[in-house]
């Protein structure tokens, strides 16, 4: 029986991944395309085996530690930002029109003022994801704060607790969800945004490698480029959602 589930589970999570590639190779043999212009599903994964030998695995490497030292640097400010806006209402009122200005701006369109203001190096890449994690992260953090039901504080006063421990005991729990959501969210945002970040002078990452790529119309390298992102971007969401579970696991016993 337990083997059955598991099979069940296994089959579920490749159908539709099966079902791509099935949609892929029907496209290509399709003739609506040109062939040339769809490299073929085995074609990409023999150019990914070609380049894991090369510069793939360091071009991974660059491309996640950009990634995640603009969303660290990005929801350690969002965080705390967020919690003011969600929990005072007036502060709110006050600033959430700035938040959603700068929020709208495509970070993509900042990239001349970033090289004007960080240069070309490493700290202009992290600039520009740091910017897309923050503003993705402190709406969602303040969205959720401002939903927490006040009457969990009030409760919290009538049996003598004081503020301190309201917070601790109270709002920090409850605030744990609303920030590994936003941990997700700007995790999302920030691999979106890494072609455009590295778009300013990056020698390694896979927006480099995509942006050689396609300067030399090389589309199964700009196929592998763009699943790696996809993949790597799922295997940390996946990571999060686990550790979310666990975290939060608590919550889902009181319900």
């Amino acid at each position: 029986m337990r083997d059955r589930s598991f099979a069940k589970r296994v089959a579920l999570i490749a159908a539709p991944w099966l079902l791509i590639i099935a949609a892929w190779y029907a496209v290509r043999a399709s003739g609506l395309i040109s062939p040339a212009l769809v490299p073929s599903p085995h074609e990409v994964l023999a150019r990914f085996m070609a380049l894991m030998q090369t510069r793939l695995p360091h071009d991974i490497l660059m491309s996640t530690q950009r990634v995640v030292v603009g969303v660290a640097l990005g929801i350690l400010l969002a965080v705390p930002v967020g919690f003011v806006l969600g929990w005072y209402k007036g502060v709110r009122s006050f600033v959430d029109p700035v938040i959603n200005f700068f929020r709208a701006l495509p970070p993509i369109a900042l990239i001349p003022l970033v090289i004007v203001y960080f240069g070309i190096g490493e700290s202009a890449k992290i600039a520009i994801l740091f910017y897309a994690s923050f503003f993705a992260g402190v709406i969602v953090m303040y969205e959720g704060i401002a939903q927490i039901n006040p009457i969990f504080v009030r409760v919290s006063r009538t049996l003598g607790a004081t503020d301190g421990e309201i917070f601790r005991k109270v709002i920090v729990p409850l605030t744990i969800p609303h920030m590994l959501t936003a941990l997700r969210v700007a995790l999302g945002v920030a691999w979106a945004t890494l072609v455009a970040s590295e778009l300013i002078a990056a020698q390694q990452g896979l927006g480099a490698l995509i942006q050689d790529a396609s300067s030399f119309f090389q589309l199964d390298i700009i196929y592998v480029g763009i699943i790696c992102i996809g993949l790597i971007a799922l295997v940390m969401d996946l990571i999060l959602r686990a550790v979310a579970r666990r975290l939060v696991a608590w919550q889902e016993r009181i319900a």
